[in-house]
């Protein structure tokens, strides 16, 4: 991922004409398609909002979409991210870079690590909600988040230059002392057909413990990042990337004394992630042939008492078929296939091999259909199939208007990770892999560009569910797990430069209090921009309470944070400054665990 970026007025002017004339969304259909025409819930952060969230970190801000609770993204830098999207857990949620899978093959759920990325490289994001397992595999079951990286300038030379300055305190420890440094370089450019991104970043962040005790010992979090993408356009038809990064992320942590209580140590923790790969694209009269395809190893040590080492890779191609018959008929032929490895007493491996299809109709009288099969072949449990059914019907009505009614139901298949077979802790390989089923329905209604509001009922049964025994180790769930909740979302521009975007979620586990799942959260942002260089927001949110392990129930709590940017010079440079928990709400996310009490951040924004 690079780190490039452009003016910011373009940039905004630009990407605010996408969202409110006609919004594009891509992740569902793999399809440039319009919001009315599509079936499912997208969510798309555009580079607009990731503007006006400079100085937070990817997981704060996907942690304000409906639906979706990112557990850790207000604690201590160096605290570990969960990710629960409507009620599902890590492994539940796939993540993919410039349409290349991304995942450490030894975490034990097989996830990616959101601490290893930083905001300012990303262009955009879509989260497409429910299942997807036919267009994106095996882990697909409650999202794929859909990360865009920056793209290089039309410009031959260009350079960017970012930093900010924090404070990172506690509630009870309100000191402001300024101890978080973000830092940003990114050269970029174009030179005829040959195209290129080159960036480095850093962060330091420092001032509080992880774990709540009377001396607030700091623990540290540090991560630097370099990237690299170079590309050529061999003709009109043909275009191929090459991209290449490296991150390494070390943070302070604390464990267990000799009684197997938490308390603060002097451990530590190391990650260590190494990617390269390519993308290409071959056009041809109405379709495409698309290839990409990765390389990427993880290493990650712990320093404490009980020490452990995890080393991992993994090789992922996908390679499609795109094909568009007219305006109304759209098709996806590929096949996708995935080798993990990861080494604990000795390496073990697993692939996959799957070949989809999917079809996309968009009639002229209101009718759209999304549907798709793929053949999920494990080198450890054979062959599964999922599918996927997906149609919405649009009602237009004058002035780009329009009402639409949406449903799917799609099936879901997650295999059982390195780790929960054959790892350090519990290993069972005679798991059998978890398969999931999601209906979902809603509505969606649009006026003009002024007013946009949906809500949707959503169900997900999963079969298999693994689950962790102290006893047994990873053990299958003989029960049927069975998810309900509802999702309500609302963007409205009520008057000139007044922003309005709000949305709730509801989520219950019908058998059982799921662990730091909130039944309740509810997001408000309030935008202003007082004119074309200067904007403000005021965000709140509320999450109810949740049940922590050890039957610890966590209180809820609301928090308010403001954001102000001005930009300068003919825009080449912006100036920005936060204030988050404004109020200096005391809660926690995690039992024993230190979370941010009233902190602010200033910084700045050169394009050259």
């Amino acid at each position: 991922m690079g780190l490039s970026m452009s003016g910011f007025a373009q940039q905004e002017a630009d990407s605010t004409k996408v969202e409110q004339l006609d919004e594009v969304v891509i992740t569902d259909s793999r399809f440039a398609l319009k919001r009315e025409n599509s079936g499912k819930t997208v969510i798309k952060i555009s580079q607009n909002e990731i503007e006006r969230n400079q100085g937070r970190t990817v997981s704060e801000l996907i942690n304000t979409k409906s639906g979706i609770e990112i557990n850790g993204s207000r604690s201590y830098a160096g605290q570990n991210i969960g990710t629960y999207v409507r009620g599902g857990r890590n492994r539940q949620v796939l993540v993919m870079i410039d349409g290349v899978q991304v995942n450490d093959p030894s975490q034990i759920n097989g996830d990616y690590d959101f601490r290893l990325l930083n905001l300012s490289q990303i262009e955009s994001i879509e989260i497409i909600k429910g299942a997807a397992s036919t267009l994106y595999g095996s882990g697909a079951a409650t999202a794929v988040v859909n990360i865009t990286s920056k793209k290089a300038s039309a410009n031959k030379i260009r350079g960017v230059f970012a930093s900010s300055i924090g404070t990172n305190q506690s509630q009870k420890d309100q000191n402001y002392n300024i101890a978080d440094f973000n830092n940003n370089v990114a050269i970029d450019g174009s030179l005829n057909k040959f195209t290129y991104r080159a960036g480095f970043n850093q962060q330091f962040t420092d001032g509080m413990s992880a774990v709540i005790t009377e001396n607030n010992e700091k623990d540290a979090f540090s991560k630097y990042g370099v990237d690299v993408n170079l590309g050529y356009n061999f003709s009109d038809a043909f275009v191929l990337n090459i991209f290449g990064n490296y991150t390494d992320a070390n943070a302070e942590i604390d464990g267990y004394n000799a009684d197997f209580n938490l308390t603060d140590t002097y451990d530590s923790f190391n990650s260590k992630q190494s990617r390269a790969g390519l993308s290409s694209e071959f056009k041809y009269n109405k379709g495409s042939v698309n290839l990409n395809a990765a390389y990427s190893e993880y290493d990650r040590a712990f320093i404490s008492s009980f020490p452990s080492t995890f080393e991992s890779k993994n090789y992922v191609l996908d390679l499609y078929n795109k094909y568009v018959f007219n305006d109304k008929f759209y098709t996806i032929l590929g096949i996708n296939a995935l080798e993990n490895s990861a080494l604990f007493s000795k390496e073990q491996t697993f692939s996959i091999i799957d070949p989809y299809a999917n079809v996309v109709y968009v009639s002229d009288f209101g009718l759209n259909v999304n549907a798709g099969v793929r053949m999920n072949n494990h080198s450890e449990y054979g062959t599964h199939f999922t599918y996927n059914i997906n149609p919405s019907y649009v009602m237009k009505y004058d002035n780009d208007s329009y009402s639409k009614l949406f449903g799917s139901y799609s099936t879901s298949y997650i295999a059982p990770t390195l780790s929960q077979l054959f790892g350090n802790f519990g290993p069972n390989p005679d798991l059998e892999p978890e398969e999931n089923k999601t209906i979902e329905g809603g509505i969606e209604y649009k006026l003009s560009n002024k007013f946009r509001i949906s809500g949707l009922y959503f169900n997900r049964e999963e079969k298999n569910f693994v689950i962790y025994d102290s006893t047994l180790g990873y053990i299958n769930a003989a029960d049927l797990v069975k998810t309900q909740g509802v999702e309500f979302e609302l963007n409205a521009t009520p008057a000139k430069g007044l922003s309005i975007t709000a949305n709730y979620a509801f989520v219950e586990n019908k058998e059982d209090d799921p662990v730091r799942i909130p039944k309740h959260k509810a997001n408000l942002l309030l935008g202003y921009d007082f004119s074309p260089k200067t904007f403000a927001s005021l965000s709140y949110q509320y999450t109810s309470d949740r049940l922590d392990t050890g039957n610890h129930i966590l209180d809820s709590f609301s928090l308010f944070n403001l954001y102000v940017s001005h930009t300068a010079m003919n825009n080449k440079i912006k100036l920005f400054a936060g204030i988050d928990n404004i109020l200096n709400e005391d809660y926690l996310e995690i039992s024993q665990y230190t979370t941010k009490g009233r902190n602010g951040r200033l910084g700045f924004q050169l394009t050259l």
